[in-house]
This record gives structure tokens, C-alpha cells and sequence, in this order.
């Protein structure tokens, strides 16, 4: 199939981009042909974010957003910032937030709804939606130009032969390819192996989001409330916090973000989130609520100084896949936004100029002149501080964005991948994590239940092994396994062979698409694919 441009992912910034696309189109009555492939079931499925929104790039996408119906409903009306010891808490007082925390003219909303109609608008433009088509491979010209991406085939065996069911995968060509996959997308981990795009950028950084959705007592809900909150259950050497948000009719989503560079194998960031809701000024929200929802999600979080180089022969990087959340505002629906818009002006332009498979240097010289641009450059130093502990990155966190407003006179570097930082399991102190009680905390597997996800049995598995020894011969012998702590579906666990061996165990049907594995495997052992398209988890506007 051939099309002007083919955008892989249909998240807000691969959405803002096809949109923008067709905009343009007739704006200047120039005929655009444009796809979207999607790997979720359906537009939304796979979207995981907080959220609060900063509407700023949507008010340019779409301004009148508000009279087409866009699910945004619940203002910001009051900003808490909690920080938690085990048994008590101190509340940062409202002024002395700097601006990155203060959420007032935002909104409170469910991402995956937003992203829905995103699609819907989209669609009514003319953009080809192609959800459930999940795209597993780049086509190159004979150049080394991206020419487009080929989707996976559809009913393989395990041994990957092929079943009664078996489709082919598609290939589909395009003057350019947007890549919008998200947070450690598997082309885009390849796009920036391949032209070494992060060549002279510090290593990325990531987290780990784990998140609830809640129906709570209507005596617990106070739409419009934004908490966030640092400190216990984490230590004061590993970056993280939680957030916690009061919507409408009685629903409070809650969520803890964990950074993996995290240090001690011991840690789970599952079991951490769990006793997270046990906290006194935490509890209390839950008591006689109910749990309606689950899932987790990685964070690309490195920021300015991680960012890689945006573009490349036909093809650009936007969004989380290139990695412009700003970690400091716990933002990032609004620059993928933007970053899509902007890669869609310069597409747009070249494709008049009847230009294809070029590189698209207008994309990251306008990013460079952008709002957004100057936003995450006064954040560059963030995540850094947090590498020199909570106690340091809280004081000079408020030293850079409360009293120098981001205008700091120096920049901050890193330069260890988070993988790299797993220290060795008998150097650190075990976790004991308690019993879930069914009731405020739970376990993996019930949680996984309520995230909808579904795998087929005999399919291939999609979470690889480079070398199948490493995961007994090392991870577990020196980190004591940290697969099964660090993965939050329990995707990963070492079992007895019949010969009383260890042994690791996929259970790859668990899989909630998080990529976590792919990022803190100490070894780098694990690589991530896409299953089938359509499978993973199904979320219900998370």
C-alpha cells in the first residue's frame, strides 16, 4: 500500500501528527494520502498516562476542541504536594511550588478517551485508522532510506509455523514514516541503533508507572484535586513519587512513578505502589472504594540532554518515542502533541516540494525555535539532580525552578544507562514486601486481570531472549532474578525444573506491554517485539 506518509502508532502525538497532516491539506488544497497503524485493538487501548493535560499544543492542533466534544471535563482546583515518611506527612505549602508544580487552567483526564477521539476527528479528515496492525518491521530503499514498515504476520504457531489462520503482514510504503510508538518503541530502538542518533547525548532515562483507577465513596471524592507526593515507600536514593487525582463521578486514579535506575535488585515497583495506598494520608481515599482498573507503562524521562537526534532519511521521531515528557512537570501529552504537529508541517512541505526519503531538518530546527523547546530546557537538570539523592534534587530542584525560574547558568550530565546501575543482590538490603489484602493492595495477577489482557496461547512468544543461559547463569545468580520483581504483569518467574534446576519462565500472555524488561534487564538479554497485532491489554480510558 502506498501513501505520502505512513505514521506508526496512534497515541497523541502520532494522532496530532496525521491530523495536522490533512490540515494542512486543505488549508492549501493539496491532496495528502495518510495512514495510521495502531498495534492496540482499538484506537486507545494500549494508552497509560496519569493524567493532568496542558491543553497549550491541543488549543493550536484543535481550538475549538471544546465545541467537538473532546473529553476533557474535570479543571484542576486545587494542587497538593505531599512529602511522606512511613507513618506521617508535611505539606509543601502552595507557594512555595515552583511553576512546574502548580496545575491550575489544566484538566484531569482519562488519555486513552482523549486519544480516542483524537482518532475519531482524524478519521473524519480522511486519515486511514488501522488499529490492530502491529507495525514489526522498517523497509529500507536501497540507499538505507526508510521506505516505510512491514505489519507482523498474523497467525503463527509457537514454533512459528503457521496456522488454518495465518495472514501475511502488509507492507506499506510512504514518502515518510512518522514514528510514534512511544515510550522504548522496537522500531524505534532500532531507528536510533541504526543512524546512532543518541551519538553525543547523555543515556536515556526511564520510569516505570504503575497505575489504578478507583471508584470511590462519594465521601472520598473531591473533583478537580491534583496530590503528588515524594519520599516513603521509596528510599531517599531512588527517584520516584506518586500521583494521585480526584475526577468525576467518583473516580480517583492513583499511581506510582518509579525511575529504573534504581539500584537494589530487591525493589519491586509493583509491591511498592501497593504499600503506597496503606499510608495513612493515602488509605483513607480507598477505604470502601473499589479497584476498576490496572495497568503500567514505561517513561522515557531523560529529557533535553537525552533527547536523540529527531529526524533521519525519510523518517522523524515524535513524541515519548523520541522522549520529550517533561519529567519535572509529570507532563507529556502536550509535547507529544506539539512534536506532532511540527513533524507534520515539515513533511507537509517537503511533500509539496515532491521531495521523499530525505531527512526532514526543518522538524528539529522548528522544535529548537518552539515553546516547547524553551519549556524543557529550563527542566534539562532535573532528572539529574535526582542522581545525587532525594535530599540534593528536592533543594536544588526548588534553587532552579522556584528562584531562578529554569534560568540556571549551568547544565547537568549523566552518563550511566539505567540498566547499568543494578548493583549486586548481596550487596543490598532485601525487601519484605507484606501480604496483599485483597481489599486496598492486591496482587500481580488479579491486577493483570482487570487490565483486559489477552495473548493467544500458541502464538510465538514476543518477550526474546538474546542468550536463554543468561537469565539463571547471571541475572539470578548475581541479582538474584530481578525479572520477577521489576516486570509488574509477573510475566517473569524462576521455577524447578524436574532435575531440580532453575530454570526462567515467560509467561508472556501476562504481558501489559510496559517494556520495563527491555530497559532494566542488567544484561540487556531481553528484547521486547510486538505479539500479534490487536493483543496486550485493552484499557478502559487509562
Amino acid at each position: 500500500m502506498e501513501y505520502d506518509v505512513v505514521v506508526v502508532g496512534a497515541g497523541p502525538a502520532g494522532l496530532a501528527a496525521a491530523i495536522r497532516l490533512k490540515q494542512l491539506a486543505a488549508e492549501r488544497d493539496h491532496e495528502i494520502s495518510v495512514c495510521v497503524l495502531e498495534k492496540g485493538s482499538e484506537v486507545g487501548a494500549h494508552i497509560l498516562s496519569g493524567a493532568v493535560m496542558d491543553t497549550r499544543a491541543l488549543n493550536e492542533l484543535i481550538p475549538d476542541w471544546k465545541e467537538k466534544g473532546a473529553p476533557l471535563n474535570t479543571v484542576v482546583s486545587e494542587d497538593k504536594f505531599l512529602f511522606l515518611t512511613e507513618k506521617g506527612s508535611r505539606a509543601t505549602p502552595n507557594w512555595l511550588l515552583p511553576d512546574c508544580f502548580q496545575n491550575h487552567g489544566n484538566y484531569i483526564v482519562r488519555l486513552g478517551n482523549v486519544v480516542r477521539w483524537m482518532g475519531e476527528q482524524a478519521e473524519s479528515l480522511g486519515v486511514d485508522l488501522f488499529p490492530g496492525f502491529a507495525a514489526t518491521e522498517i523497509l529500507y530503499t536501497d540507499t538505507g532510506a526508510i521506505k516505510g514498515v512491514a505489519t507482523g504476520d498474523m497467525g503463527l504457531a509457537r514454533d512459528g509455523s503457521r496456522t488454518p489462520h495465518y495472514q501475511p503482514g502488509m507492507e506499506l510504503h510512504a514518502r515518510y514514516t512518522v514514528f510514534a510508538e512511544g515510550s522504548r518503541g522496537q522500531l524505534g530502538r532500532e531507528l536510533i541503533s541504526r543512524y546512532k542518533l543518541d551519538a553525543g547525548r547523555d543515556p536515556q532515562s526511564y520510569g516505570i508507572g504503575i497505575k489504578e483507577m478507583w471508584e470511590v465513596d462519594p465521601s472520598q471524592s473531591q473533583p478537580g484535586l491534583v496530590m503528588h507526593t515524594a519520599g516513603w515507600p521509596l528510599d531517599s536514593d531512588t527517584y520516584g513519587g506518586s500521583f494521585l487525582y480526584h475526577m468525576a463521578d467518583n473516580i480517583v486514579v492513583v499511581g506510582l512513578v518509579v525511575g529504573l535506575d534504581y539500584a537494589n535488585p530487591w525493589l519491586s515497583p509493583f509491591e511498592e505502589f501497593q504499600r503506597y495506598k496503606t499510608h495513612p494520608a493515602i488509605r483513607q481515599t480507598f477505604e470502601g472504594g473499589k479497584r476498576i482498573a490496572y495497568g503500567a507503562r514505561s517513561l522515557t524521562a531523560g529529557g533535553l540532554l537525552s533527547l536523540p537526534k529527531l529526524c533521519f532519511p525519510g523518517g522523524v521521531l515524535v513524541g515519548c518515542e523520541a522522549g520529550v515528557l517533561n519529567a519535572s512537570r509529570i507532563k507529556g501529552s502536550h509535547s507529544a502533541i506539539k512534536t506532532g504537529a511540527l513533524a507534520a508541517e515539515a513533511a507537509f512541505d517537503a511533500i509539496v516540494a515532491d521531495r521523499r526519503h530525505d531527512e526532514l531538518v526543518a522538524y528539529p530546527a522548528a522544535f529548537e525555535s518552539s515553546w516547547l523547546h524553551a519549556e524543557l530546557n529550563k527542566s534539562r537538570n532535573f532528572k539529574q539532580w535526582f542522581k545525587k539523592g532525594r535530599t540534593i534534587a528536592t533543594l536544588m530542584t526548588g534553587v532552579e525552578q522556584w528562584l531562578l525560574k529554569g534560568k540556571m547558568p549551568w547544565t547537568l550530565h549523566h552518563s550511566k544507562p539505567d540498566h547499568a546501575c543494578l548493583q549486586p543482590a548481596a550487596e543490598c538490603a532485601r525487601i519484605d514486601y507484606p501480604k496483599p489484602d485483597g481489599k486496598i493492595t492486591f496482587d500481580k495477577l488479579s491486577s493483570v486481570f482487570i487490565s483486559n489482557t489477552n495473548h493467544e496461547e500458541n502464538e510465538p512468544v514476543h518477550l526474546t531472549l538474546k542468550d536463554p543461559s543468561i537469565p539463571v547463569s547471571v541475572n539470578l545468580a548475581k541479582y538474584a532474578g530481578p525479572e520477577a520483581r521489576y516486570c509488574p504483569a509477573g510475566v517473569y518467574e524462576f521455577v524447578k525444573t524436574d532435575a531440580g534446576e532453575d530454570r526462567l519462565q515467560i509467561n508472556a500472555q501476562n504481558c501489559v506491554h510496559c517494556k520495563t524488561c527491555d530497559i532494566k534487564d542488567p544484561t540487556q538479554n531481553i528484547v521486547w517485539v510486538a505479539p500479534q497485532g490487536g493483543e496486550g491489554p485493552v484499557y478502559n480510558g487509562m
